[in-house]
């Protein structure tokens, strides 16, 4: 039998060649990793002032310094390391990203390449649409509502201007936020908007590959629901605030996944129907 234009790619390797291939990949996505979190660990400095941003201008707004403790002596190299690790994975990731298309693209069909490339490029792109939502949008304002729970004086009690009374009405609610759990927790914000951001790219690759139908994820539409709170509720700190947003980001996701699917069985259907080959339902 003559070989179609579509054939996949000759590959006659035995199994062993197989495994030693997917070493090698490993080897190079973890070299990868490697060089870029030692890059990150020498300027994590810089790195965590960036992240401190939305907090400091959220702090600046109340007129209070900018200012984060160790409650622990180990806790800044705990931190750099942190960063080194954070930082890392997401400056391999493109490396990491191409060794896995290497790894797969000998086994898959030609058009099936020509359709799974775009949305490769297309994952780290809303990833860091993702990332840039939480950082310059959700965040500051996040951190805005969590400071409005202060009250009374702004200032520590051994602050220079804090004001001196001998009669105090009230005792003060100040922050004073560790570094590790800001830096937990701006984390948490940017990985969960970041990876909500790959449901359309998710939805419509599967979409493409005719493993959903845009009626079909319209039909899931109350299930999708409750999934998405479950998810919105596991990835973000425990208040309702946050949950709400990413809920609120990843639902609208779901209905703009819908419509790409959608646009993607048109344009399908189009082609059978000028190739003949489209047979109307009765």
């Amino acid at each position: 039998m003559a070989k179609t234009t579509d054939d996949i790619d000759d590959s006659s390797a035995p199994l062993i060649e197989h495994l030693a291939e997917l070493r090698n990949r490993l080897i190079w996505s973890v070299l990868a990793f490697v060089i870029a979190a030692v890059m990150c660990y020498f300027v994590w400095q810089p790195v965590f002032n960036f992240l401190t941003h939305p907090i400091c201008g959220a702090l600046a707004k109340r007129g209070q310094e900018c200012g984060l403790i160790m409650l622990k002596v180990q806790e800044g190299f705990f931190l750099a390391m942190q960063i080194a690790m954070f930082g890392g994975f997401i400056l391999a990731f493109p490396v990491i990203a191409y060794q896995l298309w290497r790894f797969m693209a000998p086994g898959l069909y030609r058009s099936e390449k020509q359709a799974f490339l775009p949305f490769l490029i297309a994952s780290p792109i809303m990833f860091l649409l993702g990332a840039a939502f939480a950082y310059f949008v959700i965040l500051p304002w996040a951190f805005d509502f969590f400071l409005g729970f202060q009250s009374g004086p702004l200032q520590l009690p051994d602050d220079p201007k804090a004001p001196v009374t001998t009669q105090p009405e009230m005792a003060g609610i100040v922050f004073q936020g560790s570094i590790s759990e800001y830096l937990s927790l701006t984390t948490k914000f940017i990985l969960a908007f970041g990876l909500s951001f790959q449901l359309p790219v998710a939805l419509t690759l599967m979409g493409k590959a005719g493993l959903v139908s845009a009626a079909g994820l319209s039909s899931m539409r109350r299930y999708a629901v409750v999934i998405i709170l479950v998810l919105a509720a596991m990835v973000t700190p425990p208040d309702v605030i946050s949950q709400v947003v990413l809920f609120i980001v990843i639902y609208g996701l779901y209905e703009i996944a819908i419509q790409l699917v959608k646009r993607i069985e048109t344009k399908r259907e189009a082609q059978l129907r000028a190739e003949g080959l489209w047979v109307d339902d009765d």
